[in-house]
């Protein structure tokens, strides 16, 4: 059995049944192996950063295409954590997988180079370095005829946690679906170690960055706002009711998050013009 992913005082318990767990997996294989049929690839792409979203998302790939089926990328940047990054290869390497790995440090100085100002916005600078992994990604996947894979869970898409055309430039998201404490479920049933089950997420967009510190709450408050409150029925006071440890200012920092948000969850607006008879 694999080792309990529930964090210490989980406040909601939404894993799925071992029934559900292995419905889930099916699924995402099938929708992998459907999307990169549909395209006419002959493949997969995906960027390796060390996590648990890509890791889940490169044994998922690697069930659904075969080894040779999924190229990996691991593309460390100045503020990568050099265990991540050694932990991403230590994935490709027991998956057997082909994989590169590409300095995106002296690409991402161009640009700082090219706009100076821009270098001390951890935000703007970060965000450059997403970016340019979404590049190298579609430059080897159109090379080689494969689509790219998103690593994006529900948590992160629902909270707009992700850099528009960057980590999200991708061609599908197989884990899109998942909750970030399911995405751990499902990872600790396929086999990844324990260790990368239950680390610390950063999307290392700066040095000593977390996902948690930024958005402002743990993912296990996250989760239990989003299945209960947006996606669900509760009203903010039904959810702090039901919820050890959720307060109002937990639902309203989620709700902020969603609605500044939905920008990214959409195509770019267009005007409109009713000019047409």
């Amino acid at each position: 059995m694999p080792e309990d992913v529930l964090t210490e005082n989980a406040p909601l318990d939404i894993r799925f049944s071992e029934a559900e767990l292995e419905a889930a997996r099916e699924e995402i294989v099938s929708f992998i192996r459907d999307t990169v049929d549909a395209a006419g690839a002959e493949g997969a792409v995906l960027g390796l950063s060390g996590g648990i979203d890509s890791t889940l998302t490169a044994y998922l790939a690697v069930e659904a295409l075969g080894e040779d089926g999924l190229h990996g990328l691991t593309m460390p940047a100045r503020v990568s954590d050099e265990e991540l990054m050694s932990d991403a290869e230590a994935v490709a390497e027991s998956l057997g997988i082909p994989y590169d790995v590409i300095e995106i440090e002296p690409i991402a100085e161009t640009f700082d180079e090219a706009y100076p100002e821009g270098i001390e916005d951890k935000t703007a600078a970060g965000n450059v370095r997403v970016r340019t992994r979404a590049v190298l990604n579609y430059y080897v996947a159109n090379t080689e005829n494969r689509v790219v894979l998103g690593t994006g869970n529900r948590s992160e898409a629902m909270t707009g946690y992700f850099t528009k055309y960057g980590d999200q430039a991708v061609d599908c998201n197989p884990i899109g679906d998942l909750y970030k404490q399911q995405v751990r479920q499902l990872a600790a049933h396929v086999g990844v170690p324990h260790e990368l089950v239950m680390q610390t997420p950063t999307a290392e967009m700066w040095e000593g960055q977390t996902d948690e510190e930024e958005m402002g709450l743990n993912y296990d408050h996250l989760d239990a706002v989003l299945a209960l409150h947006v996606d669900g029925p509760l009203s903010t006071a039904a959810t702090v009711r039901y919820v050890d440890g959720v307060t109002e200012e937990h639902v309203q920092r989620v709700e902020e998050l969603v609605e500044g948000s939905a920008h990214k969850r959409s195509m770019p607006p267009v005007p409109g013009l009713s000019v047409r008879e």
